[in-house]
């Protein structure tokens, strides 16, 4: 981070052509200087919820210039929206509108604005720019970078989407003072996950600050916005379309997910089951010989600290898990590919777990 915690930084998503900036830092939103240069055309849409629009959506619209021909469509707010359905609201306001393709839609919101008016953007007569403008921590350390657009399917979340890259991230950190607990404690869970995964170092700094991140301390929580984002940047830029080392990003989530859809989408916030998912990742790979007890321990007392659930759902039962599990997208030809933990900070890719080793560490599982 620069000297003074108030000014903003800016970091680089490398992808050639497509390369595109992420700014981070209080007071963005608002400011014409920071939205601007983004836009395709004459032609804004502003996407967002119920929720997000009373507190930022004036703020939003007033951080555009003159001149401009602007629509702003509120959609519902819940992870239960996340559908074909909510997209197609979308098409229709902007067909409605006579927009063309130069037009730009802005995401104002959380994960699930910034991934429905992505897949929108990506679809709308074959591909119009978007801004992504994340208004909670886990939307702005993880969903609103890296391209990935989608909706849920009752049988598996994301499983209908495109890879699709914003022209820019727009982080302005003051939407935080908003962010209810619970939702700020989802977001710690994509956090920790960068550290677990590729950086010991950061782990540890989270371990000694996560008091201060939960009480919004504002220098901390921009170092672990910054420090996530530049990993995510860094693991994009080296595997735009996850066909290898992007995979490490989804630790924890192929049992997060299988959470989330059996339980209902939106009873669970993702950060939540993702944050068991990553206990469960660490346990199995405890079993697997890669972790010691005090290893799975520490990542199970970060979690805790986060204020993040320790326990699977009561009623979900072993098969529950599987049958959910063998619909994941990373799966390939039919064996379950799972992102275990060879030790904190050091990630892998693993598609030999005995389905009986898995079952086992289900079974004994905490259930709550």
């Amino acid at each position: 981070m620069s000297d003074s915690q108030d000014a903003p930084h800016t970091l680089q998503v490398a992808l050639g052509e497509r390369s595109y900036p992420i700014h981070i830092g209080p007071g963005l939103l608002g400011d014409p200087r920071w939205l601007a240069p983004y836009l395709a055309g004459r032609q804004v849409m502003i996407v967002t919820n119920e929720t997000v629009a009373p507190l930022y959506l004036e703020r939003c619209r007033a951080g555009l210039p003159d001149g401009l021909e602007v629509r702003e469509l509120v959609l519902p707010d819940g992870e239960a929206t996340k559908t074909l359905a909510s997209v197609e609201r979308i098409w229709d306001a902007l067909l409605a509108a006579g927009f063309n393709r130069r037009c730009t839609l802005i995401a104002l919101g959380g994960g699930v604005i910034g991934d429905m008016a992505g897949f929108a953007a990506a679809c709308y007569q074959r591909g119009v720019a978007f801004v992504q403008v994340p208004t909670t921590l886990l939307a702005q350390v993880d969903s609103s970078v890296g391209g990935k657009t989608g909706v849920n399917h009752p049988r598996g979340k994301n499983m209908i989407g495109a890879f699709w890259q914003p022209r820019a991230v727009l982080i302005d950190t003051d939407t935080l003072a908003t962010l209810p607990p619970r939702e700020l404690s989802a977001g710690l869970a994509e956090v920790i996950k960068y550290g677990l995964i590729r950086d010991a170092d950061f782990l540890a700094w989270l371990e000694e600050e996560m008091g201060a991140l939960r009480g919004l301390d504002a220098a901390a929580l921009a170092r672990a916005i910054e420090r996530s984002c530049a990993l995510k940047a860094e693991i994009v830029a080296e595997d735009e379309t996850e066909q290898g080392v992007r995979a490490l990003l989804n630790l924890g989530h192929t049992f997060g997910h299988a959470i989330e859809a059996h339980q209902g989408y939106g009873h669970w916030l993702h950060g939540e089951a993702v944050g068991v998912g990553m206990l469960m990742a660490a346990a199995l790979s405890q079993r697997l010989g890669w972790l010691t007890a005090g290893e799975v321990e520490r990542v199970r007392t970060i979690l805790e600290a986060a204020a993040l659930p320790l326990a699977a759902p009561a009623d979900m039962a072993v098969e529950d898990f599987l049958d959910i599990m063998r619909l994941d997208k990373k799966n390939l030809d039919s064996r379950l590919r799972l992102i275990l933990l060879r030790a904190p900070g050091d990630a892998c890719v693993h598609d030999e777990t005995p389905t009986e080793t898995l079952a086992a560490l289900l079974a004994e599982f905490p259930r709550r």
